[in-house]
Formats: C-alpha cells, sequence, structure tokens
C-alpha cells in the first residue's frame, strides 16, 4: 500500500500499519493560550490552505466511529467531526460544549441539560433524541464502546427528552461531578439515524468544525471546513490526518516539507531539534502521569510501611532525567498535578534513604528483593525501571527488573504483576479516583479497596458546596499521600512538532483535552 502524493514518506515506513501507539491508560474545553499562539506574524489570522497532520495509526482496522476512538489518531478524528455535550479545560474542569447549560437538583440525582443551537453537516438541528440516542449507543451491552463506563452513573431508561434541546437525566445515584460523564472521553453525539459503524465510515455525519470529505483506513482521512460551525467556521480549508507509525518517519515529513503536524515526539527528538528552526517544538505540560504501581494487596505492598518506604527511595529529579530527558515535572504521590481540586498544599516528597531503611526495618523487610515489571510500551518506562532500581540498592533493596511484551502489557502483565511501570493521560481528578481507586472500579491497578475511602467518594458526589466537595478530596488525597499503592514521581510533557508556518497550536492544553490537537483554531502563515 503506497500514496503517490507522499513518495519520501512512502520510504520512510509512513505507511506503516504496526507498531500505532494506544491511548492506553490515557482518558478531552477550552482555553485560550498565550496571545502569541493566537496571531500570526503580522497580527492577523490566515484564511485558507491545507494542513497535514501525522498520527500513529491503527492500520486498516481504523474507522471513523467516534464511539470507538481508541487511539490519538482516532480521537484526533473525531474531535475534527463530532461534538460532545461538554469537554475539558487545562485544569481538566468540565466545560459546556454542545450543552449550553446544566442544572442539578437539591439530591443531585437529576439534571436538566438546556443544548445550544447548533446543526449537524446535512442541515439538521442537533436534537435531545439525538443526545439520548448517542448515550444509549455507547451504552449497548453487546459492543465495547470507549464511554461505556463513563456513562454508567446515568439511568438511560428513565432519563428523557423534555423538549427539542433540553434534557432531563436521570442518575443512578447523587453526582456533584455529572458534567465530567458529557465530557468524557468518547462521549461523542451523532445524528439518530446512525447505527451502524459502517455508516460512519462511508459518510459520516457530525456537528463538529469540519465536514467529511475522504477516508482510507491506515492511510489518510480529509475534512474540509464546516462554515456553519457554532463555534465559528475554522480557519484551514481542510484538514489532512495521514498515518505514520515511526516516530522519525513523522520528523523526517515535517522536515521534507510533506506534513506541518507531527503528533508524539519523544523527549530525546524534540532536545536535538528544539531552537534550530527547523521544527517548531510544542510542549504540552503535565499530560502523563509517570508511576509504579504497587499492589496493595500482595506482600510486601500489602504493608503500608513498605510502600512508604518505597516513596522515599525514589529520587524524582534523576528520574525526570534520567527517564524523559528532563521533559516533564516531579510528581508527589498524587495524580492531576495543577488539576481541579489537586492537593498542592503537601509538601514535596524527597528521597530519605535512611528514614527508607528505618521504616523497612520496622516491616521486617530489611533485604528486600522485589520484582519490577516494565516493557518498551511507553516512552520512558525501560530507563526509569533501571533508574529506580539502582536507586533501591542504595536503601538495600533488590529490584529485578523484568522486561514484558509491548502486547500484553496493558492486559495482562500489569495485572499479575506486584510492582509495575504506570502512565496515565489527563482526566479528572475525580474521574481517576472512581475508575482506579474504588473498591468496584475496573480499572484498580494497585488494589487500593477501602470501604471507608469509598464512603468518602460518595459524600463527595453528594456535596453541592463545591468548597466543601474540595475539602473532602483534599482528605482522600491525603490518604493517598500517606498510604496509596501510586508512586507518582513526574508529569511527562506530550511533545508535538510543527513546521514554521503553523500557527494557534495551543500550548497549555494537556493531552486529551479539547484543544489537544484542535485544527479549528490552526491556521498556515
Amino acid at each position: 500500500m503506497h500514496d503517490d502524493r507522499f513518495p519520501g514518506l512512502r520510504r520512510r515506513g509512513f505507511l506503516a500499519a504496526s507498531g500505532a501507539a494506544s491511548l492506553g491508560a490515557l482518558a478531552l474545553n477550552g482555553c485560550a493560550g498565550p496571545e502569541r499562539s493566537r496571531t500570526a506574524d503580522d497580527g492577523r489570522t490566515r484564511r485558507g490552505g491545507r494542513l497535514r497532520a501525522a498520527f500513529a495509526g491503527g492500520g486498516a482496522s481504523e474507522t471513523l466511529d467516534p464511539h470507538l476512538a481508541n487511539l490519538f489518531a482516532d480521537a484526533a478524528r473525531a474531535k475534527a467531526l463530532f461534538d460532545k455535550l461538554a469537554d475539558y479545560s487545562a485544569d481538566l474542569s468540565a466545560q459546556p460544549r454542545l450543552a449550553e447549560k446544566w442544572e442539578p437538583n437539591r439530591t443531585l440525582d437529576r439534571w436538566q441539560v438546556t443544548l445550544r443551537k447548533a446543526t449537524f453537516h446535512d442541515g439538521t438541528p442537533v436534537t435531545a433524541k439525538d443526545v439520548l440516542h448517542s448515550y444509549r449507543r455507547i451504552a449497548d451491552p453487546k459492543k465495547a464502546y470507549r464511554a461505556k463506563a463513563s456513562l454508567e452513573p446515568i439511568d438511560l431508561d428513565a432519563s428523557r427528552a423534555t423538549g427539542e434541546r433540553s434534557i432531563e437525566f436521570v442518575l443512578k445515584r447523587p453526582t456533584a461531578e455529572f458534567p465530567n460523564v458529557l465530557a468524557a472521553f468518547g462521549a461523542y453525539i451523532v445524528p439518530e439515524r446512525f447505527t451502524d459503524s459502517a455508516d460512519f465510515d462511508r459518510a459520516p455525519v457530525g456537528s463538529g468544525p469540519f465536514r467529511f470529505l475522504s477516508f482510507a483506513p491506515g492511510r489518510s482521512a480529509v475534512f474540509r471546513r464546516n462554515e456553519a460551525y457554532w463555534d465559528g467556521a475554522p480557519h484551514l480549508d481542510e484538514v489532512e490526518f495521514v498515518v505514520a507509525n515511526e516516530e522519525s518517519a513523522r520528523v523526517n515529513a515535517v522536515l521534507g516539507g510533506q506534513i506541518e503536524y507531527a503528533h508524539e515526539l519523544n523527549p530525546t527528538t524534540a532536545r536535538a531539534h528544539e531552537g534550530k528552526g527547523q521544527i517548531e517544538i510544542v510542549r504540552l505540560r503535565n499530560s502523563a502521569m509517570q508511576a509504579f504501581c504497587m499492589k496493595t494487596d500482595r506482600p510486601p505492598f500489602d504493608d503500608p510501611r513498605v510502600r512508604r518506604a518505597f516513596f522515599l527511595i525514589a529520587d524524582r529529579k534523576e528520574l525526570i532525567d534520567g527517564a524523559l530527558s528532563g521533559a516533564g515535572v516531579i510528581g508527589n504521590d498524587l495524580f492531576g498535578k495543577g488539576y481541579e481540586y489537586y492537593a498542592d498544599g503537601l509538601s514535596q516528597r524527597e528521597q530519605d534513604l535512611d528514614r527508607a531503611r528505618a521504616l523497612l526495618k520496622r516491616a521486617g523487610a530489611e533485604k528486600l528483593t522485589v520484582t519490577l515489571d516494565t516493557s518498551a510500551v511507553a516512552t520512558g518506562f525501560t530507563e526509569a525501571a533501571g533508574i529506580f532500581r539502582d536507586q533501591a540498592k542504595r536503601a538495600g533493596v533488590t529490584v529485578n527488573v523484568r522486561m514484558g511484551s509491548k502486547d500484553s502489557y496493558w492486559s495482562d502483565i500489569l495485572d499479575r504483576g506486584t510492582l509495575c511501570c504506570y502512565r496515565s493521560g489527563a482526566m479528572p481528578i475525580e474521574s481517576h479516583i472512581s475508575q482506579r481507586l474504588l473498591s468496584d472500579s475496573a480499572t484498580n491497578a494497585t488494589r487500593w479497596r477501602h470501604k471507608d475511602f469509598d464512603a468518602l467518594y460518595q459524600q463527595a458526589q453528594s456535596t453541592r458546596d463545591k468548597s466543601e466537595r474540595a475539602a473532602v478530596y483534599e482528605r482522600m488525597q491525603r490518604r493517598l499521600y500517606a498510604e496509596g499503592g501510586f508512586l507518582i514521581w513526574g508529569f511527562a510533557d506530550w511533545i508535538i512538532g510543527t513546521a514554521g508556518n503553523v500557527r494557534g497550536v495551543e500550548r497549555e492544553a494537556p493531552a486529551n483535552t479539547l484543544d489537544w490537537a484542535r485544527f479549528d483554531k490552526v491556521w498556515l502563515a
């Protein structure tokens, strides 16, 4: 398979259909960035042109069904064609999109959502029936749609349209953070008549900033400006998403003038090109949590003293510098640094090998040996494992690093291991808690199961006052800081490379927020 429009890309393996980068644990409103990212060199935006953006893809199995989006390429194409009711700003708070407003009842178990006036690409209005159809499609028990778990709080049988542009969502329990459900990854609104995935691949119709032109799975997709877009027509005439699974192919394509936007560069590449004038390096800060995952239900990490000792073994700056080439900031064993509700009042944890040894001695684990599972499945995993092994040795702990397959790491190795490398993309802190830290969470990688902790989450979700709710979240985070199972050593930058004529790329939005890969606000100077 090849494309004669991009001969140089073909020679570099540009259209390879293997090695796609999965979103994996990674989870998408707009927040205006610096003025320099919103204006051209002469202070004016430019209209017209086609921007070519390269992502790792999924081969011939790719689809434009937004409810099946799993790869970054899928997500970028979906947000160009479709909209959600809400989306995440840079601090991961939910902001209205297709929803104009929302209002809960007193007990937080019914929410009235009012839609803004928006139309699909065929000119038909976006209605409450389309919203309910979309959510019921996602919730189909026979399908594996990505947003299914996120929509679980909604009783879709009881929820109803109360007008053409108004919906009453009935919830199974009080949910103060219900707007996060509306903003969930993959929760796109599609027309009521679209039911089968094949419908989307032939001629998808959404309400997003671009209209469908063409799609060749594993190769490219071309979309054209939607002049009637409710949030303002894009500056570009067209955007083309092309597939390049190898990072070197994406970089070489920018250097060769064959594309203007290269997604997902590694820190070493960024450092080599930054400031050289050939590629503009864009760093999206706080995009990926980097951690070691300790299983709290099995030895030796069922003893909280051992977990606290491991917190104190980590030299976080050394991990950032060595595993991420400095492309990140240190973590403090809590998810969501800089996000809404983050407990930033806790003291920054530093390496303290003497205290670590004392804790291990009290736990009867002075000559502890553990296996650390890692893999080349994510940037920095293998490097971080080696660095931590050497740090632990200085505390008298033997860490045996075990390399695993990229194909089975997330599905099998992470589940079986006792100590594992871990990564997560951006999501609200509330979502991180509900999806990973409750007794019944489906992806509870640390096996953190405490009924009193679950009760605090329910208390937070039943609390209308935001400041009071924040206080509950802080209590939960203090508990995790003291004895949780995630040793969160850093937050990595997500790195993008662009040609010198690209303007309007948001520089303050973590990956998976609305302004990541948001091409309706980009233009060519």
